[in-house]
């Protein structure tokens, strides 16, 4: 275990150097080349219960991982060291390898929630990250070789354990680097800033993430995290709690391009415009022009043909795109559960032939208590379980899910066509196929 952290210490400092002097990082003569795969499908889940994803036949997993976690502690003197706790990495496995091995495709979803222990807060914590955050989650801290050393340490763990074809672990393909990052201030904090100052920030971990996940993998994806303001910005703050999606991926590319580009992909979040209302397809702010305020599902198109643009590319080939978190409420009326599979199918039917985007992974697996009253789960929850999202019976959505790769799609998705309002699937495919 020692020379494992002294191996994983040694790699995060080669990185940290790398990083600094904006130069890049030998390949190791172990970095696996696996291409990365091509799944049957699109079809996929945050997942919360293992068993009951590879019974639904998904081809995608996000599972999110905490460092807080991830990271420990230990004093030594006046010394503080930090090693990777192998109790949560095994917790990890467990879930890794069985989706791994079924040939899912899994991606990480990588975070810090604020964890109370003081000594850790202090070296992941962003230093302007604002205790009054309503979510704990904090930007990555690479603002000092410690803290630095720090994150790409958890980075270079996970990809040296999940990258080698034959890993005993499992296999990871996607590294989603933090969340929603466009509302810092609730999922990505560093207190308020400008969406430049911000940016900068987030182009520093992103590439250390890269740095780290290309020495073992010369396939594997790194991706940046955005939700579904794209010309206007998240309205819950002002200027310096949020951002538009559009011009701060600009703003990123630009600045990537400037210090050595590379290859960074987009994870996106596609949700209804008014997250309580499943019908997508009547979302007003979701436009077919490269002005549309927000890209939900109605108007997918329009991150495809962003994507596309001379500045954006890189190796002449667009940006991959991931949606790797969005799903559809349903209400406790008679019609609820309705609604929300018919969500689901017309958001399926978007995505089915646009080849730019990789997969489409629903949230949530389960209904959860603590989703500020949103029910977007394929089971509703058991109000009196322990844990906020304990399962308790499949909703309409469950065999919509299942059945969507399937030959049997067709017939599955039958009756969502009179609650959208459409005859045929081919009426919502409004803008010419990528």
């Amino acid at each position: 275990m020692m020379r494992r952290l002294f191996l994983v210490i040694r790699t995060a400092l080669t990185l940290l150097i790398s990083l600094l002097l904006g130069v890049s990082v030998a390949l190791a003569a172990g970095q696996d080349i696996s291409p990365f795969p091509v799944p049957a499908s699109k079809k996929g889940l945050q997942v919360q219960m293992v068993d009951d994803a590879l019974a639904l036949d998904a081809k995608h997993a996000a599972l999110n991982v905490n460092f807080a976690q991830l990271l420990t502690l230990s004093t030594n003197g006046t010394n503080i060291a930090f090693s990777l706790d192998q109790r949560s990495a095994e917790q990890l496995d467990g879930q890794i390898k069985p989706l791994s091995d079924a040939g899912v495709v899994v991606s990480l979803i990588l975070l810090y929630y604020k964890s109370g222990n003081e000594a850790l807060d202090k070296i992941m914590l962003h230093p302007n990250y604002d205790p009054a955050a309503p979510n704990n989650l904090t930007a990555f801290n690479t603002s000092n070789p410690r803290s630095a050393e720090a994150f790409s340490a958890c980075i270079d763990f996970l990809a040296a354990r999940y990258s080698p074809a034959d890993s005993k672990h499992g296999r990871v393909w996607n590294y989603i680097v933090g969340n929603e990052v466009n509302s810092h201030w609730f999922w990505a904090n560093m207190g308020r800033t400008t969406m430049e100052k911000f940016a900068d920030d987030y182009l520093r971990a992103v590439r250390a993430t890269h740095h780290a996940v290309r020495k073992h993998s010369a396939h594997a994806r790194v991706y940046i995290s955005l939700e579904h303001h794209w010309n206007i910005r998240y309205p819950g703050g002002d200027e310096s709690h949020t951002f538009a999606g559009r011009p701060f991926i600009d703003y990123f590319a630009r600045r990537a391009r400037e210090n050595g580009d590379f290859d960074w992909h987009i994870a996106f979040h596609p949700y209804p415009e008014d997250l309580f209302n499943p019908r997508t397809w009547n979302d007003k702010s979701a436009t077919h022009s490269a002005d549309t305020p927000r890209i939900t599902f109605k108007n997918i198109e329009q991150l495809v043909a962003y994507t596309k643009r001379p500045e954006l590319l890189y190796n002449g080939k667009p940006r991959r795109i991931i949606l790797s978190e969005q799903g559809f409420h349903s209400t406790d009326k008679p019609d609820g559960e309705l609604l929300q599979a018919a969500a689901y199918a017309y958001a399926y039917q978007k995505i089915r032939h646009l080849d730019a985007i990789d997969s489409f992974i629903l949230h949530r697996h389960v209904d959860h208590g603590q989703e500020g009253g949103l029910n977007l789960g394929l089971w509703t929850r058991n109000k009196n379980g322990k844990h906020p999202a304990d399962p308790l019976a499949k909703k309409k959505i469950y065999e919509v899910f299942k059945l969507a790769d399937t030959p049997q799609w067709e017939e599955a998705f039958q009756f969502a066509l009179p609650v959208i309002g459409i005859k045929s699937w081919s009426e919502i495919q409004t803008l010419p196929r990528d």
